[in-house]
């Protein structure tokens, strides 16, 4: 049952149709347009889904206006100080915190599911060793099918459970392998004992015949940014991960399509773009050049990390990332792209043009000074991000999955193109 109605006018022909409203737990209310088509003739045109709600969703909700992002209801600030990844991955899935108990058993699960087949490892040596790391996460991720090809049944839950917990084991271990191969030296097998960052940080940096200590403070500061990419609405890698899912596609396939789309500059590939764009301001003396050049429609030149394509306030990712990068920071040394970063900021928060607005510093501004520091090559950063935003992914995909009138996706058209023609003979 809608909680209202609203009527539409067609004044050409002066009939009226009644379309049902319903009411969010949060947010704007919602008009159900699934039967205009059919009563009315008309389609919507909505470039970019920014009026459209393209799902029911339980998992995340963010306002933008007021700068809040929650998991389940608990918000993000609370999840990143309180809770680790595993924890959030959890709750992702089931709704609820896990007890201790609960925790254990995904953590164990997890770890369980961490090594890749050697006749997977194979495949790596058919990349090109430059080759981006997102393009063979993207292969490697949509080739798991074919090689845990063990029956699956998208409509069993225990088949689903399963399948997410393989893409968070065997993420990292993709990961970890595909920058081994890059800077040609041997891939170091998982430690079950460790956490799931310490496993993932052991995987990446420790060598053959070399002791290698986890550091504490890369070790949560990895947590925490696991915790803050986790999931973020429907975002585009999200909304394309859940329209291929919609044909029931196998879900490695449908995560793979996710990954594809993160890895473009304007999503997952953001902090990359942040790094550049520090370089090429060089020293703090050039901001006010750069900040002129930012204002300059004219000009190409535009600050990354800063604005949001949803938050007109400030990211509340963005804080919590802040404070991290402090502490990493302190043990790792100063950066001079830390100092540039926040005078930057600084200028920017002051700055009328920036605030009327809403260009505030986003959750990729620090993020990548903070991966640098722990030592990832900057075309790991989205490898990073996909890492903690699959924990979002098998969540919503699992929701999808089991909504009981799910349909698959298939949005409608303006067409613009030429009328009907006869070929000429």
């Amino acid at each position: 049952m809608s909680d209202s109605k609203v009527t539409l006018t067609d004044h050409e022909t002066g009939k009226t149709y009644e379309l049902p409203v319903y009411k969010a737990t949060y947010g704007s209310p919602l008009i159900d347009i699934t039967s205009l088509n059919k009563e009315t003739g008309f389609f919507t045109y909505d470039p970019g889904f920014m009026s459209t709600a393209s799902c029911r969703s339980d998992i995340t909700y963010l306002d933008g206006a007021k700068g809040e992002l929650m998991y389940r209801g608990y918000p993000i600030e609370q999840l990143a100080e309180k809770c680790s990844f595993m924890e959030v991955f959890y709750l992702l899935l089931n709704s609820e915190l896990p007890n201790a108990e609960q925790l254990n058993e995904i953590e164990r699960e997890v770890a369980d599911h961490t090594i890749l087949y050697e006749s997977l490892l194979h495949l790596f040596e058919g990349f090109h060793y430059d080759a981006h790391p997102m393009a063979i996460l993207t292969g490697v991720v949509g080739s798991l099918s074919a090689f845990y090809n063990d029956p699956l049944d998208i409509t069993n839950p225990e088949h689903r459970l399963e399948t997410a917990y393989r893409i968070i084991a065997k993420l990292p271990t993709i990961a970890a392998v595909t920058y081994k191969h890059s800077v040609g030296e041997r891939f170091t097998y998982a430690n079950s004992k460790m956490s799931y960052c310490g496993r993932f940080l052991h995987m990446m940096f420790s060598r053959s015949g070399e002791d290698y200590e986890i550091d504490p403070v890369a070790e949560k500061a990895l947590d925490v940014l696991f915790v803050l990419h986790a999931d973020h609405e429907q975002n585009a890698s999200t909304s394309t991960m859940r329209l291929a899912g919609s044909s029931d596609t196998n879900p490695y396939a449908a995560i793979a399509a996710g990954i594809a789309s993160l890895w473009g500059p304007t999503h997952g590939g953001a902090n990359e773009a942040v790094l550049k764009m520090l370089r090429n301001i060089g020293d703090v003396k050039n901001i006010d050049k750069y900040i002129a050049k930012a204002k300059d429609k004219n000009d190409p030149f535009r600050l990354m990390g800063f604005g949001h394509r949803v938050y007109k306030n400030f990211d509340p990712r963005a804080k919590i990332i802040k404070n991290i990068c402090y502490q990493v920071m302190e043990k790792y040394g100063n950066d001079p792209r830390m100092e540039l970063a926040m005078k930057l900021e600084e200028i920017a928060l002051k700055d009328e043009y920036f605030i009327k607005r809403g260009l505030y510093p986003n959750v990729d501004f620090y993020s990548g000074i903070i991966y640098s520091a722990l030592g990832f090559p900057e075309e790991m950063f989205t490898v990073l991000f996909t890492i903690g935003r699959a924990a979002g992914w098998m969540a919503h995909w699992i929701e999808m999955i089991s909504e009981p009138h799910k349909r698959i996706g298939r949005p409608r058209q303006y067409y613009t193109g030429l009328a009907r023609r006869d070929v000429p003979r």
